[in-house]
């Protein structure tokens, strides 16, 4: 069989509760069964855990103060907040949903940071009933959240700052705007306590974070002059998650060309899908930088300052913490390569849907005896032209057939749910939760499936 011009493979790095779970002989097919022939995603709480401790151990290493919340908006399963509770890690919510689940699976309140733009009063009365932190995005929130204060007698707040580096971002206080917030908040300090400040930027790169977070101290040390606490500053989230090796994602940059896609689609971008540092790492890289001050590095800017950090990770705590299988419906080629359709929409896997491809390689389970190799581009079961999970023409050791399992790597953070619909009536994925021991492999619904204990 003739194969089409195809991209430079794109491996994924795997972390081995994921090889065990592929190389198990019946485990998927069993889950599959279950799930009467749907597509589901496959989660591990445990690898989770592991990322909230790097975290945590790179703030100790560099001698910070701080606490870590994950950014919920990047999967909604409800392990991830259940672990958070037990590790005594907080959730970064934006909506009252989120802010209910979180508290549902044991989060303290105290542990919770509410962020995003203009917040509805249902979600600052609710956040002010237990004590969560608020991330104040607008002078008129402010003063909402003033009148909350009022009569709570008890509201906990950031003042989130437009930063230097996204000077056109729609979040955030402009420097004239954070003046006249400082003064309303030092006028109401018996009704609320300003904590620090907040900024989030786009991109992952650590100086800008490093710089910025340097400013922020440098106001909370002007704010406690006005009689604020001032005591912490978050710099969100962004740090960038390493899904395939340096060599795979140069040589797939330096070789690229519109002819490994079909109809020679193109994007607006691709997200670096090979960082160093990643995760943890780039965290003690921006801990580690050196800032406009006496001190050594930002790291001994906050402990000097006696300033707490914090930090919001979405995608990075959840590296390795999912992936996603879609049963193979059917395959049919046209011209020199051809086309895999799945049970399911590319609505479970967002990048689609970003002007972007989701790019690391998915595989075929089971793994058989290769064939006869073949080419193809992957699409969801819908009647849309556009439903296309793999717009790329993958490389396949064999052809595709109905009964397979094809696998989407490392897709717990914002791919598997964010974008996910009901269309043509068809049901949301389920997630399966998954906990390894030495001897066995056990599965279990996460708990937000269709009213499932957990």
């Amino acid at each position: 069989m003739e194969v089409t011009e195809t991209a430079s493979p794109l491996p994924a790095k795997e972390p081995d509760w994921v090889t065990r779970v592929k190389a198990d002989p019946a485990l998927l097919a069993e889950i599959a069964h279950a799930v009467g022939g749907d597509p589901f995603h496959v989660v591990s709480p445990e690898r989770f855990t592991v990322h909230l401790a790097a975290f945590a151990e790179a703030m100790g290493t560099a001698g910070v103060d701080g606490t870590v919340y994950f950014g919920k908006k990047a999967n909604k399963a409800a392990c991830w907040p259940r672990a958070c509770a037990e590790a005594n890690a907080g959730v970064d919510v934006a909506s009252t949903p989120e802010l209910v689940h979180a508290l549902a699976n044991g989060v303290r309140g105290a542990d919770l940071v509410v962020t995003g733009p203009a917040k509805t009063d249902d979600l600052l009365w609710l956040a002010t009933r237990h004590r969560a932190l608020i991330a104040v995005d607008a002078l008129d929130e402010l003063e909402r959240v003033i009148a909350i204060a009022e009569s709570t007698h008890s509201v906990r707040v950031l003042l989130r700052v437009l930063p230097a580096a996204n000077p056109h971002s729609r979040f955030g206080l402009t420097d004239d705007e954070l003046t006249v917030a400082i003064d309303r908040c030092a006028a109401h300090r018996a009704h609320l306590t300003m904590e620090g400040f907040s900024f989030h930027l786009t991109g992952y790169a650590v100086a800008p974070r490093a710089w910025q977070a340097s400013d922020l101290i440098d106001r909370c040390l002007s704010a406690r002059t006005k009689g604020l606490a001032a005591t912490s500053i978050s710099i969100g989230g962004g740090f960038a998650l390493d899904y395939v090796d340096a060599n795979s994602w140069q040589e797939f940059l330096r070789e690229y060309r519109d002819s490994w896609f079909h109809t020679r689609k193109t994007f607006g971008g691709f997200y670096p899908y090979h960082s160093d540092p990643a995760g943890a790492a780039m965290l003690s890289a921006i801990l580690a930088s050196p800032v406009p001050s006496e001190h050594a590095d930002l790291a001994a800017k906050f402990a000097e300052t006696g300033t707490r950090l914090l930090i919001e990770p979405g995608r990075a705590l959840l590296d390795g913490c999912g992936f996603s299988v879609f049963p193979v419906l059917g395959h049919k080629h046209r011209g020199d390569y051809g086309f895999v359709t799945v049970s399911g929409l590319s609505l479970s896997l967002s990048e689609q849907w970003f002007d972007s491809e989701y790019l690391p390689d998915p595989t075929l389970w089971p793994q058989r005896q290769a064939g006869d190799p073949t080419s193809a581009c992957v699409g969801g079961s819908s009647c849309l032209e556009t439903d296309m999970l793999s717009w790329r023409k993958i490389r396949f050791d064999r052809v595709p057939r109905a009964g397979d399992l094809l696998i989407y790597p490392n897709t717990a953070g914002y791919q598997m749910d964010s974008n996910e619909s009901e269309f043509h009536q068809l049901a949301l994925p389920p997630k399966i939760i998954v906990t390894t021991t030495p001897d066995r492999i056990r599965w279990r619904w996460d708990s937000t499936i269709s009213g499932r204990g957990r």
